[in-house]
């Protein structure tokens, strides 16, 4: 007896790209950037490699769509942290954003995996995304604050933690948290605080 292969729902090319999305940043967040390739996310979502192609041209293609699709959920977050924490005068949930977004949510990881394998443009939709909320929140709300400075800084120490926090961590012996401490201490040196 011969078990027949399910058939695959039809799906718009739209869905059928956010599909592919949704199972390539799962496997970023199981498994490393490694494991977002063509071949394993068509198997997840059920579609061909040819199907993936025709989305996303390779498997470089798919790893800048995805870091376009983080850095635009990312940003819509930390903006909204931003106001919060002007309200409040402590930046704790914004550094707690940016350290989960480049760790635990993987965009560190993948960012520097795809530096790593040649592809040099990885960062740009990162980079514009962040420019342009620091941009915005620079026109918004003028009180001294050095957002560009502070920016850069966080966002360094965030990338730095994911690649390396951990093991530093230890071998200092100190905390894990340890570079969040850090950033919000810096962060309210900044202003004063």
């Amino acid at each position: 007896m011969t078990l027949a292969t399910p058939p695959r729902r039809r799906l718009s090319p739209e869905a059928s790209r956010e599909a592919s999305l949704d199972a390539a940043r799962a496997l970023l967040v199981e498994q490393g950037p490694q494991a977002v390739t063509l071949k394993a996310v068509a198997a997840r979502v059920g579609r061909t490699h040819a199907n993936l192609l025709h989305h996303f041209g390779s498997a470089d293609g798919l790893q800048k769509a995805l870091i376009a699709r983080m850095a635009g959920g990312i940003v819509g977050t930390i903006r909204e942290a931003v106001v919060r924490s002007r309200e409040v005068q402590d930046p704790a949930e914004v550094v707690e954003l940016v350290f989960d977004a480049f760790g635990s949510n993987g965009a560190g990881a993948l960012a520097s995996w795809m530096i790593l394998n040649g592809n040099e443009d990885a960062l740009d939709p990162i980079l514009t995304a962040i420019h342009d909320l620091v941009e915005e929140l620079a026109a918004e709300h003028d009180d001294g604050v050095p957002i560009h400075d502070e920016t850069l800084q966080l966002v360094l120490m965030a990338l730095g933690d994911a690649l390396l926090g951990a093991p530093m961590a230890r071998a200092l012996g100190l905390p894990r948290d340890r570079a969040r401490q850090i950033a919000r201490a810096m962060l309210l040196k900044d202003r004063g605080a």
